[in-house]
């Protein structure tokens, strides 16, 4: 089958690897019909994160069923299908609680060895789906591949980060970053609740689409005055690093308010960063980080998006073949595309 592969020095590209296989009784081979590039994939590739050459990337993807090992039992051949980003078994103690992050069988799609064992992921024609009763959910009649494709990651992710913000109705909440997942929060919280919604972001035209969708919107230059405009001075009630790293968890600290609480939901692969810990004591501070969980969320995904509420389609920018793919890392990886779609 054709597949996008990392291909050494921060590079993909398309290339012809072996078609996967059950290759145990829980498996399940999707045929991708849509998959997406994730700004996770842009770090794993620059970063060579435990990638070896030739390895298929990707972990967003919706698809129809071609095969099931003889332990699957909730998806037949046919099935048009969502696939979670990551494994994880369904019936351990971290499963049964809806924690399907800590599962001892996780291995996250296309990333190499960076979140546990190697799976080979989705950007390709075929993709093998362990524990394919967890890990996959029906698409509902009426949820079209561009918005299904959402639910595995980004969106999932996002809605994760409101729901551990659990902001109250009418709650402020501010987004640091504009990228897919700050875009999809943003969406996410007034799906939820919240009253006022503030993305932060230096770029002009993920401000403007932030914007066009119902957020007030400020660069991080002016984030706390707008804040401060609109809560009389107290700050956010909750805040949502949506990038990562020291930077983006000092920028959501700087923006909450005292009683607040900060759930970082960018990816962070530094091994420290100094916690403000006096203002954290002083002002009763929350510091929570968050993964989605398609597993455990689909149910109030599903129904948002089938009702029109959220609508997480609207940060795709591009919709490309394979071969246009490695292209379109480029033009993400440049900020001049939000979201590329994949249609294989």
């Amino acid at each position: 089958m054709r597949a996008v592969v990392y291909a050494g020095q921060g590079r993909v590209e398309v290339g012809t690897v072996p078609d996967p296989r059950v290759e145990d009784p829980t498996d399940a081979v999707v045929r991708v019909r849509r998959t997406a590039v994730c700004g996770t994939d842009l770090h794993v590739v620059a970063h060579a994160a435990g990638l070896p050459e030739g390895f298929v990337v990707g972990h967003e993807f919706v698809g129809e069923v071609v095969d099931t090992g003889p332990g699957v039992h909730a998806h037949r051949r046919g099935d048009l299908v969502v696939g979670a980003d990551f494994t994880s078994c369904g019936h351990c103690w971290w499963c049964r609680r809806g924690d399907h992050w800590e599962c001892a069988e996780r291995r996250f799609f296309g990333t190499g060895s960076a979140f546990g064992p190697p799976l080979p992921g989705a950007q390709a024609e075929l993709v093998r789906v362990p524990h394919a009763d967890t890990v996959l959910q029906p698409v509902p009649d009426g949820v079209p591949l561009d918005v299904a494709v959402f639910l595995g990651d980004t969106l999932a992710t996002g809605y994760a980060a409101v729901q551990r913000a659990a902001p109250r109705p009418g709650d402020t909440v501010a987004v640091v970053g504009g990228g897919t997942v700050g875009q999809l929060t943003s969406l996410a919280a007034q799906a939820c609740g919240a009253g006022i919604v503030v993305l932060v972001e230096p770029v002009d035209t993920r401000r403007d689409l932030a914007a066009a969708h119902g957020a007030v919107v400020a660069t991080p230059d002016d984030a706390r005055a707008v804040i401060d405009r609109l809560t009389d001075g107290r700050g956010a009630d909750a805040v949502v690093d949506a990038i990562g790293g020291p930077r983006g968890l000092d920028a959501a600290f700087a923006l909450a308010r005292r009683r607040g609480t900060v759930v970082s939901v960018g990816v962070h692969t530094d091994t420290g960063w100094t916690l403000p810990v006096a203002r954290a004591f002083t002002d009763e501070l929350t510091l929570a980080f968050a993964i989605g969980d398609l597993a455990r969320d689909a149910g109030p995904l599903l129904a948002l998006v089938r009702s029109g509420v959220l609508a997480p389609a609207v940060v795709a920018s591009e919709t490309v073949p394979l071969d246009g793919v490695p292209e379109a890392y480029a033009r993400m990886a440049q900020r001049r595309t939000l979201k590329t779609l994949i249609a294989t």
